[in-house]
């Protein structure tokens, strides 16, 4: 059985400024994935499509982190504590205080990305094939700073499990420590499928609207991420684990949609390129 650490959440104190350990877990997210989309750029079919290039990744990055920080906070206050933040809509804007939602933050991602496919004049599905293998590895930070704060560990374990952990508040006994669960499975795992993926090891394509191939890593990316989802919420003891078995249950509902709209813009690819070869 193991302690958790209890470590300081506040990792540099500045007089007035406190920069926390949660923050720059999301500062390290957003630098590996300028990070990996620099070197996506280089990979099939974008290293070919000459309008992708450096300030294609630097748009999506701002849009994105827009989206994470909006999306995650709009998220938590709808999903967990409607009734107290529509009593007190002022303290929606009070992101010190914590309380940011994956779920929140996914949708306000998604969100973000389809005004950048919009706005770029890009097929939705190429550009959230670009941005999916490049995630992970920040759910992976964002759960590190899940761990260093001590937040959504799992249920009651085994007392003799060894990698029991008892948290601060949590009780005296040992729990599942789900933000590592989630940083393996979400995080490295994910990433490692991902990103295998694209390079090809998994043949699964599809043509986009530009008669391009790409490989599908969006639609491996919802389901891979909603049977990750779907394990440790099993194990979590929170009130965010109900949540999320029900989040998981959308999502296999959004595979499906996923599946269709790839067939849709597949067959309309298809089309596209017999006319112009016509």
């Amino acid at each position: 059985m193991l302690i958790h650490p209890q470590i300081n959440p506040v990792a540099l104190q500045l007089g007035p400024l406190a920069v926390h350990w949660y923050g720059l877990t999301y500062l390290a997210a957003f630098g590996l994935f300028f990070l990996l989309a620099s070197k996506r750029l280089r990979h099939e079919p974008y290293a070919r499509l000459t309008h992708w290039n450096m300030r294609d990744v630097e748009d999506i990055l701002f849009a994105g982190v827009l989206g994470v920080v909006l999306g995650g906070r709009i998220g938590y206050c709808l999903f967990y504590q409607p009734a107290y933040y529509l009593s007190h809509p002022l303290e929606i804007a009070y992101v010190w205080q914590g309380g940011m939602s994956f779920h929140g933050g996914l949708l306000g991602v998604m969100a973000a990305m389809v005004w950048f496919a919009k706005t770029r004049q890009r097929p939705f599905f190429q550009v959230m094939d670009f941005v999916a293998p490049c995630v992970p590895t920040g759910l992976a930070a964002g759960r590190v700073g899940n761990f260093i704060n001590g937040e959504l560990w799992g249920r009651q374990a085994d007392a003799d499990l060894p990698w029991g952990m008892v948290f601060r508040g949590a009780g005296d006994f040992p729990r599942h420590p789900s933000q590592i669960y989630q940083f393996l499975l979400e995080g490295l795992l994910l990433f490692a499928v991902m990103w295998w993926a694209q390079h090809g090891a998994v043949v699964v394509r599809a043509h986009d609207v530009d008669g391009c191939d790409f490989v599908c890593c969006s639609e491996q990316a919802t389901e891979c991420l909603t049977l990750c989802t779907r394990l440790v919420s099993l194990i979590k003891g929170d009130k965010h684990a109900v949540f999320e078995r029900q989040y998981s249950k959308t999502f296999y509902v959004a595979m499906g949609c996923c599946r269709c709209c790839r067939t849709l813009g597949a067959s309309h690819g298809a089309v596209r390129v017999a006319d112009q070869a016509g």
